[in-house]
C-alpha cells in the first residue's frame, strides 16, 4: 500500500526538475544579463574616486586623437578645400582690350581642360582695389587705369599643363598658378591625417591596456568567489559576463567625457578664432563630430572596453580553467 503513493509522487518530483522550453531558457540568459549590467554598474560606483581616475585616463587618451582629427578637418575646411581651389590668373598685357579678353575667354572656355572663365575688367579689380585697400584715395591721382585685364580660369584637374599652355600665349603677360605651396599644404594635410591615425592607434592600445588592467584588478579581488564558481561548473561565459559588462561601462563614460571635454574645448576656442577670422573679413564656426559621430564616439569607446575586459578575464579563465583528474 506505501509503494503506491511514493510511485505517484515520482511523476511530480520529476516535473518540478523537468527543464524548461526555449522561453524560459531565453528569460533566465535575459535575466543573468541584465543583473550583470546592473551589478557592474553599482561597482563602480562602490568606488568613485577609482573609478573616476581610470575613466579620466581613458578620456584623455580618446580625446586626443579625436580632437586631432577635427582640427585637422577644420583646418582642411578652413583653407577653403586648397585641393579643389586651383584658380589660374592669367594677367593680359596692357594692349589687350575688354573685347579681345572676353574673345580668349570664350576661345578658351571650349578647352576640355577648362570648368570656366571669368573676365574681369579693370575697372572691376580697380573698385575692387579701392575697396580692400587703404590706399583707394591715393589712386584719384593717377590719369589712367593701371590695372589689367585678368582671365580667372578655373581648371578640371590640377592644372599644371594648363598653366604651361597659357603662359605660351602672346596675349598673357603673367599667368599666376601657386601649384607648389597648394602641393606643400596638400602634402602636409595627408601627413597630418597619417599622424592622427597613428596616435589614435597607440592611444587606443594604451585604453585596452588601461582596461584590461582595471578589470584583471577586480578579477584579482573576486579571485576565490570565481574559484568557486569554476569548481561548481559555472561556464566561462558565466564568469567572463560581469567584468564584461564593467568594461564596457568604463568605455562608456570614458567616451561621454572625452566627448565633454571637446565640446568644452570648442567652445574655449571659437571666441579667439571667431575674432582672427573677422580680421580677415571672414566668418568660421569649428565644427564638431556630430551627433554621429558622437555615437561612434560611444560606441567605439564602449566596444575598446569590452574588449579589454574580455582579453584580461580570457587571460585569467586559461590560468585558472579546473583540470579533471
Amino acid at each position: 500500500m506505501s509503494a503506491k503513493p511514493e510511485a505517484r509522487a515520482k511523476p511530480a518530483a520529476a516535473e518540478r526538475v523537468k527543464p524548461g522550453g526555449i522561453g524560459s531558457r531565453l528569460r533566465a540568459w535575459r535575466e543573468q544579463h541584465l543583473y550583470s549590467l546592473v551589478s557592474s554598474l553599482g561597482r563602480l560606483a562602490k568606488r568613485p574616486f577609482a573609478t573616476g581616475l581610470t575613466v579620466g585616463v581613458m578620456a584623455i587618451a580618446l580625446a586626443l586623437p579625436l580632437g586631432l582629427g577635427l582640427a585637422l578637418g577644420n583646418i582642411e575646411r578652413f583653407s577653403g578645400s586648397v585641393s579643389e581651389s586651383r584658380e589660374i590668373g592669367v594677367f593680359l598685357k596692357a594692349d589687350v582690350d575688354v573685347a579681345a579678353a572676353q574673345a580668349l575667354a570664350t576661345r578658351l572656355g571650349d578647352r576640355p581642360d577648362v570648368a570656366a572663365v571669368t573676365v574681369r575688367t579693370p575697372d572691376e579689380g580697380l573698385a575692387e582695389f579701392r575697396a580692400m585697400s587703404d590706399l583707394a584715395g591715393a589712386l584719384d591721382v593717377l590719369e589712367d587705369n593701371p590695372l589689367p585685364t585678368v582671365l580667372i580660369v578655373q581648371p578640371t584637374g590640377d592644372g599644371d599643363a594648363l598653366a604651361a599652355d597659357l603662359r605660351a600665349l602672346p596675349e598673357a603677360d603673367i599667368v599666376q598658378h601657386d601649384a607648389v605651396w597648394r602641393q606643400r599644404l596638400s602634402a602636409w594635410l595627408a601627413f597630418g591625417d597619417r599622424v592622427v591615425h597613428v596616435v589614435a592607434a597607440l592611444l587606443g592600445l594604451g585604453v585596452l591596456l588601461v582596461v584590461g588592467n582595471t578589470v584583471r584588478l577586480d578579477i584579482g579581488a573576486r579571485s576565490e568567489e570565481i574559484g568557486v564558481l569554476q569548481h561548481l561548473g559555472a561556464t566561462d561565459a558565466f564568469v567572463r559576463r560581469p567584468f564584461l559588462y564593467l568594461g564596457a561601462w568604463y568605455g562608456l563614460a570614458a567616451g561621454l567625457l572625452a566627448g565633454l571635454v571637446l565640446w568644452v574645448a570648442g567652445l574655449m576656442l571659437q571666441g579667439r578664432l571667431s575674432a582672427l577670422v573677422a580680421s580677415y573679413g571672414s566668418e568660421f564656426a569649428l565644427a564638431g563630430p556630430g551627433w554621429r559621430g558622437s555615437l561612434a564616439l560611444l560606441a567605439g569607446a564602449a566596444a575598446m572596453g569590452w574588449l579589454g575586459a574580455w582579453l584580461a578575464t580570457g587571460h585569467h579563465l586559461r590560468r585558472t580553467r579546473p583540470v579533471d583528474v
